[in-house]
């Protein structure tokens, strides 16, 4: 599979589109966050 061909998500801090990675392969629907940095530094959900 090509990259372009991969599924993009937004990231919900950042705002900022990120692909999958074979690392979330498993988990892909509760992944929210493009990195460790952005989900440390989430905004509080209300």
């Amino acid at each position: 599979m090509k990259k372009s061909e991969l599924p993009v998500k937004t990231c919900v801090v950042c705002g900022l589109p990120f692909t999958w990675r074979k690392k979330w392969a498993r988990c892909w629907d509760e992944v929210r966050y493009c990195s460790e940095r952005c989900r440390r530094g989430k905004r509080s959900e209300s």
